[in-house]
This record gives structure tokens, C-alpha cells and sequence, in this order.
């Protein structure tokens, strides 16, 4: 990609369209009406000599404040805004600006068995690769473009959307995510970091202002971003373990330790269920990572069930002795955690 078309994405405000401001889902909102509300094209069979689309012949479609590439590769296409299409995977790649870095094996290989008996139902978005024609940067849906490849699909089911691949792409992605509570501080701290690095943004102010965030925020997740991928790995896998002052507490200590120790405080962590003061404590040596004191009357449980919705990590069930029960659960909405609220009542009730 040339330089020129990062710093196109970069100079346009996130969100903007024309005079106009919209948030991520507005915008979601309005390719899903058109999904709805236009007729189906002909799927391809994603051969790379075929035409992208073989679409049913209509008169010119006219699309406000469209960019003068998308147009022209519309028009080149015959695509219609919001259809969606097939296209070769090996057409697809990851684009510099997406949100995520990490994907967990586990998540990926059960959406990859979802995905092999019951098909592809939601497609993703994708922005077409304009200095190389006939591939496509991932704009929505890199877990499912992961989880197809695992499967041993060929093609995808995408809807081409006019965005650049610039900043406007990362926070369109970001906001999707953070909705969905699949946004982590790992992430943000290896994509943050990296922002910097590259010089996109001059100071970490500077990006906390143009994601609208707190600055202090952006602070913690790069600073959570010096840690090495590998530590960092550890902890994605258990985010109801690790948020983002635990994960700080985590780089402070690695700082000091190096990574062997660190791996080792991360075990401990998880094995006795320490608490970010727990190990603020060790970090400031007041305690050892192997010898940590419990608060008195703390009980240590005897059988813990990690809890999963969706293939995602949201608390779990502990046991404690002959007669106590602890659950634990975040990250639902409010009617999931409401239909779970009814059936543990409806369960209490039953003799």
C-alpha cells in the first residue's frame, strides 16, 4: 500500500460522512437497510477471471458523497451499495488499520464448526484494495475470515463499503467492537502502540483526543503495550481476570522481573483469584509472588466452572466447601442478563 493512502484515511475526522456526523452502528444500520431493501444479486463463484458481481441489469444507481475509487469500481462492477456478494478468501487480507489483534484458537476453532454446518449467515464488509485490484481489506469481520479459513471454506460472503483504510476504518471498527464488548485493552494496547510508533499520532493526547477518550486511558493501554505478545497472550485468554488495571499492575511488575517471572505471577494470579491490590502489593514489594497473603477469613474454593456464552469468556462458578456457591458473571446485555436472572429464581424455586 503507498504511503499516500494511509495518510488519506488519517487526515478525515472518524465517523464523518459530507457535513455529516454518524456513529458506527448508523452506519451498519443503513448497509443492513439496504441489504433488506435491494434485490439480490447473482452470487460468483469467485474465480478470479469472472466480474465480481453478476448482477441483474438496472438503471445507474446514484449514491451521495460516494468516493470518486469506490464509484469507479462500483460502476467497473456493476455492484449495488449493500449487495452482497462471494468473493475468493484468498482475495481477502487484514487491513493495517483493524481494532483487533488477537483472535483466540479456541473462539476461532468453535465458530469454524458453526460456520462448516451451518454456513455463512452474517457477511462481512470489506473496502476494496484500489492499488491492487481484485483483493479487499477486511473492514468488519476478521474472526469470521479466520474462522472460514479454518473450516476449509473458499469464498466469503462480503458487502463492499466506501470507507478509506485509514483512521476512519479503525475507529468505524473500533466503535462496532467496544458495542459488543469484543474489544480488548490487549488490543488497544498493541494498535495504540503501534499508532505512535509509526508516527501516525505525534503524542498519546493527540490519540486520545481524535478516539475520544480520556488520556489517561490511552496511557494505561500503551503502557500495557511495552509487554512482550507472549505475556500479553496469557492474558487475553481470561479477561474476566485481567482488565486493564490488572494487566498495568502486570507490565509494572514485568518492568522490574522480566517475562519468566511475570509468566509465573500471571499463573499465580489465576490460581488463587489475587486481586489488582493483592498485587499492586507485590509489584511494590510488600509481598512475594509466592507467598502472597490472603485477607483473613478468606476461603480458598474448591472447584471453579468457567463460564462461556457464545465462545466468549463472561465469569464463572465457584464452589466453596460443603454449602457455598459463587457466581460471577459481565459483560451481558441486559436481557440475556435478565433471562439468566429468571432461570436461577425458577430453579431456587423448584423443591
Amino acid at each position: 500500500m503507498k504511503p499516500s493512502q494511509f495518510a488519506k484515511g488519517f487526515q478525515a475526522r472518524p465517523d464523518t460522512t459530507s457535513s455529516e456526523k454518524r456513529t458506527a452502528l448508523d452506519r451498519l444500520n443503513a448497509i443492513d437497510g439496504l441489504v433488506e431493501d435491494k434485490p439480490k444479486a447473482r452470487e460468483v463463484t469467485g474465480r478470479a477471471s469472472q466480474p465480481v458481481v453478476d448482477a441483474v441489469v438496472e438503471a445507474p444507481v446514484i449514491v451521495e458523497n460516494e468516493s470518486a475509487e469506490y464509484h469507479a469500481w462500483r460502476v467497473q462492477h456493476a455492484y449495488r451499495p449493500g449487495q452482497i456478494i462471494e468473493l475468493p478468501l484468498k482475495a481477502i487480507k487484514p487491513s493495517p488499520f483493524n481494532p483487533r489483534h488477537f483472535y483466540l484458537k479456541g473462539s476461532i476453532a468453535e465458530l469454524a464448526v458453526n460456520l462448516a454446518k451451518q454456513g455463512q449467515q452474517q457477511a462481512i464488509h470489506v473496502i476494496p484494495d484500489y492499488q491492487t485490484p481484485g483483493t479487499y481489506y477486511v473492514s468488519d469481520g476478521g474472526r469470521r475470515v479466520r474462522a472460514l479459513k479454518e473450516a476449509n471454506k473458499e469464498v466469503v460472503k462480503a458487502i463492499v463499503v466506501d470507507l478509506p483504510i485509514g483512521i476512519q476504518s479503525y475507529k468505524l471498527g473500533y466503535d462496532l467492537n467496544v458495542q459488543r464488548d469484543s474489544q480488548t485493552v490487549f488490543d488497544n494496547a498493541v494498535v495504540w502502540k503501534r499508532f505512535i510508533d509509526d508516527k501516525h499520532f505525534q503524542s498519546q493526547r493527540e490519540l486520545a483526543d481524535h478516539l475520544g477518550l480520556d488520556e489517561s486511558t490511552v496511557a494505561v493501554a500503551l503502557s500495557i503495550g511495552k509487554l512482550p505478545e507472549a505475556v500479553m497472550q496469557e492474558m487475553v485468554a481470561r479477561p474476566d481476570r485481567f482488565g486493564s488495571n490488572m494487566a498495568y499492575q502486570v507490565g509494572r511488575y514485568h518492568g522490574a522481573r522480566g517475562t519468566e517471572s511475570t509468566l509465573r505471577l500471571i499463573n499465580r494470579i489465576v490460581a488463587d483469584d489475587l486481586s489488582t491490590r493483592q498485587v499492586a502489593d507485590i509489584v511494590k514489594g510488600r509481598a512475594s509472588a509466592q507467598e502472597t497473603p490472603k485477607p483473613a477469613g478468606r476461603q480458598r474454593y474448591a472447584q471453579r466452572l468457567e463460564i462461556k456464552l457464545d465462545g466468549v469468556s463472561v465469569g464463572d462458578l465457584k464452589s466453596y466447601g460443603d454449602d457455598r456457591l459463587e457466581l460471577r458473571l459481565k459483560g451481558l446485555s441486559k436481557d440475556r442478563r435478565d433471562e439468566i436472572l429468571q432461570q436461577i429464581e425458577q430453579i431456587l424455586k423448584t423443591k
